[in-house]
């Protein structure tokens, strides 16, 4: 992970890229993200898609939160499709505040900590995903093995939240479809975390008819757009 950053107070506005505490303990000894946010949060999520091997999709809406999030075995990317909430994070001297936002993502990379408090209720989309997917993925794209995530606290990226924001409409099926789009979905995922959270971003080789690897330098969701209209005209 990047250096602690510390903030006495930085503006509500402000993106955050502030790292939580990495705890030392081994992968095997932490719990999977899903299991954590059912304890920090005190209810379970509203949809819950899984693929063990690749990564979860859930959908939460919770009441306040004011409690401390355990290191993880998954890395966290969330993004908040409601109004804007009023949210503290701490670690030590490591400090940020803000508001919650359509179109940011908060990152929270497997194995930190941290003190949330959030204010108000809460709808929340989240994806957690192993690090073998992230390995996986920059394996097949012909890079370097990725280095670590970034831990961002409603940090501006529409690509990454209109990409988990899409995952919304695959989280109730449970057929062969569903299951192959929220894989694909996943991986790109996967491949915009590494582009753009990663401390040292992965460079991925242009390949004709990837999208994956053609749209992360562009400021447009066409790579979005794409993959929900292939998507839904094979419903």
């Amino acid at each position: 992970m990047s250096k602690l950053i510390s903030h006495d107070r930085p503006q509500e506005d402000s993106p955050s890229a502030v790292d939580g505490h990495k705890n030392t303990s081994s992968v095997a000894e932490r719990p999977h993200a899903d299991v954590e946010m059912m304890r920090v949060l005190k209810t379970a999520p509203l949809h819950m898609a899984s693929d063990p091997s690749n990564g979860v999709i859930t959908f939460w809406k919770h009441d306040p939160l004011h409690d401390v999030v355990r290191p993880m075995a998954d890395h966290v990317v969330m993004t908040f499709p409601g109004e804007p909430v009023r949210f503290e994070r701490r670690d030590g001297k490591a400090h940020a505040n803000g508001m919650t936002r359509p179109g940011t993502v908060t990152v929270i990379p497997a194995g930190s900590t941290s003190r949330w408090d959030i204010y108000q209720p809460l709808s929340v989309l989240q994806l957690y995903i192993p690090q073998t997917t992230l390995n996986r993925v920059a394996e097949e794209a012909g890079t370097s093995l990725p280095g670590d995530l970034v831990e961002r606290t409603a940090h501006p990226d529409a690509i990454t939240s209109r990409l988990l924001m899409s995952a919304a409409d695959v989280l109730e099926g449970c057929a062969a479809l569903d299951g192959l789009f929220r894989h694909q979905l996943t991986d790109l995922l996967a491949t915009r975390l590494l582009a753009a959270h990663s401390g040292s971003p992965a460079t991925f080789r242009p390949i004709m008819g990837g999208c994956r690897r053609r749209c992360w330098g562009a400021p447009s969701n066409v790579c979005v757009r794409t993959v929900m209209r292939t998507y839904r005209s094979l419903r």
